[in-house]
């Protein structure tokens, strides 16, 4: 049992590391990021990943970065990913 669980989180990482190293592509000189494949996993584990998606998108591109990891390291992007709210006054991104 522990062994599945041990191989199951090594194919996650590899996962998520492959999707790290192929996020950024290059296009005439000028780095872009590869926003939906970030939102993917960003929105992977969430209870409505296709409006998680969709905010996480429009933040990407407006701030160009997602942060790190599922939930959480939104700081990470800077003060554009965490301030954006919506019309209700709550945080757009996830």
């Amino acid at each position: 049992m522990a062994l599945r669980t041990l191989l199951l989180v090594a194919v996650v990482l590899f996962f998520v590391s492959e999707v790290s190293s192929h996020s950024i592509l290059q296009t005439n000189g000028t780095a872009e990021i590869d926003c939906d494949g970030l939102c993917a996993v960003r929105c992977s584990l969430h209870s409505r990943p296709n409006r998680c998606a969709r905010a996480c998108g429009t933040c990407c591109l407006r701030c160009k970065c997602v942060p790190p990891g599922t939930s959480g390291n939104r700081e990470a992007c800077g003060v554009c990913y965490t301030g954006m709210t919506t019309h209700r006054n709550q945080t757009k991104c996830p």
